[in-house]
Formats: C-alpha cells, structure tokens, sequence
C-alpha cells in the first residue's frame, strides 16, 4: 500500500490529522492493514463495525467480567470473540505510547505492578454503525478517565470503581485504533483467528464469562480501599513505617515502602499509590488529544 493510499484510508479511519500522520509509520497499524488486505477484508468497514473491550487486571480483581457483558448487551453492543492475554510493561506502553510521555513516573512504576497482577481479556464487539462507529460510540458510553466526569449509564460509572488509575477497561477512540490495538494484542495467527470469528457474527458472550472464570481461579478479589492499602502496607512494613515523622501520611507511607526494598504486596502499593501519587507530570509534553464523538461528527462531511 502507498503512502498516498494508506493516508486517505486513515483519513477515513480518524477525524485527527495529526494521528493520520504518526500512523502512517506505526509498525502496528501497518502490520493490521497489511494483513486485513492479503485476507480480503474491507479495512475500512471492519473497524467501522468492530471496536475492542479490554478488561485490565484491576477489572479481574474487581470481578468485572459478568457486568461489563450485561452492559455490553444492554447497549446493542455484541460480542464476537475474546481472548485471555499476557500482558507485561511493554505492552502497556505500546497501547499509550502517544499519551505516555505525559504520565507521570509514578504512574509508569504502578502501570508495571499493575500488569503483573492477572492475565487480561480483551472482547471483540460488533455494533450497529448509524452516526458514529462503533470504536467511537463504545468509547463515548463506556466513561471518561476521571471519575468527575462519569455519569450515569457509563460503563465506569455501573462497575464503580471511582479511581482515575484504577478504570478497569480501555478500549480504542477510533477505527483507527482499533487496527493498532489488534496487532499489539494478538500475532498474526492470532489476528487471522480474531478476523474469522469476528465476521461470523456469532455471539460469544458465554465464551467471554468462561474465560473470566477462569482468570478468577487465579487471582484473588481484593479490596480497592485506600484504608485497606494503607494497613496491609504498615503491617508489612512493621516498625520501618514509623521511621517517617509523617508516617501516618499516605503519601510518607509509600516513599518508605519504595524506600525499603522489600517485596511488599502489589496490589496494596498499587491502590493507595492511585490515590495519593500524581499521574502526570507538568512538563507540557505533547501528546495525541484523544477522539471524541464530537470530533468525529464535525469532521464528517
């Protein structure tokens, strides 16, 4: 495919010039284009059509799984394939290469003990396409980042975890994410595979739930209390969490717990650290401004 090509069916694919520009060279959204065309899948239509859902380890922690399937029913969104994924620190920042040079150190060191918590499950949706795709309207519903803005409805918003870190799912802006984000999660077998089950239109929902089942046999639900966090963390620290004059302070708590070098519990570093740590950094770094529906809606002619 030409660059003269490639440009004008990503033009189609986002509403962003300045995305069609960095696409143009991602290995991912190369690698997806390349492979949907030697199959004689319609690119454009088939992320038009077809968005992603994924359920991050906190949504596993959370028990999340059979909720987020009900939502997605309730919302004429269908799901069409899923998969249980590994995920390490490298696939963290292939999906948020172009907003991670804004996030904040802090924020990169609890992404990394984050995905070490569980295996992933990622949904292939299918939905009716009227105004918008459907990556742009399962982005628009399933809820804002920041939990002030979540309403009602939202998906975020129904499973409750009120976090900015911890936001149990992530899924595509735009059809043009949606070919990124199939060649970071699946290899090229893989992929082939998604594609066929994908244009069945064969509902796999029950599929999804037995996956979810088995990613609970191995992790533990825990609490998302930032009270909990702070106690598991002092107990385990014992008398090292009284060397900080502040060590009632949260935020004093985890410069110990970092301090020590003892292998403390993950999930209680990475929950109170959701609290009390900042997760951008001030540096004014550009970044690709998210898509939203409106950006959509206007950029159509």
């Amino acid at each position: 495919m030409t660059d003269d090509t490639l440009r004008t069916l990503l033009t189609a694919l986002t509403p962003s010039k300045e995305k069609v520009d960095a696409y143009l060279a991602d290995t991912y959204v190369l690698e997806t284009v390349d492979q949907a065309q030697a199959l004689g899948i319609d690119v454009e239509r088939f992320s038009h059509e077809h968005s992603l859902l994924l359920l991050k380890p906190d949504a596993i922690v959370a028990r999340a799984v059979d909720p987020t399937l009900e939502w997605l029913a309730a919302n004429e969104f269908q799901v069409v394939d899923a998969r249980r994924v590994v995920v390490d620190r490298h696939v963290a920042r292939a999906l948020w290469y172009f907003a991670w040079n804004i996030a904040s150190p802090e924020r990169r060191r609890l992404a990394d003990l984050l995905v070490g918590i569980s295996d992933v499950l990622v949904l292939v949706v299918r939905g009716p396409v009227g105004e918008l795709p459907t990556p742009v309207r399962l982005a628009e519903a399933k809820g804002a980042t920041d939990p002030r803005k979540r309403r009602p409805g939202d998906l975020r918003y129904l499973l409750g975890r009120h976090n900015y870190l911890l936001n149990l799912v992530h899924s595509p802006d735009d059809p043009a994410d949606v070919l990124r984000e199939l060649a970071i999660y699946f290899d090229e077998h893989t992929r082939a595979d998604v594609f066929a089950r994908a244009l069945e239109g064969r509902g796999r929902s029950g599929d999804a739930a037995a996956l979810g089942r088995e990613l609970y046999d191995v992790t533990l639900a825990r609490s998302f209390e930032r009270s909990d966090a702070a106690a598991r963390l002092r107990d385990e620290l014992g008398s090292a969490a009284a060397e900080s004059p502040e060590h009632s302070d949260d935020a004093a708590l985890l410069d110990v717990a970092w301090a020590s070098g003892r292998d403390l519990d993950p999930w209680s570093l990475i929950v109170l650290g959701s609290y009390v740590l900042p997760m951008r950094t001030g540096s004014g770094s550009q970044t690709l401004r998210p898509v939203g529906a409106t950006d959509w809606l206007e950029a159509r002619p």
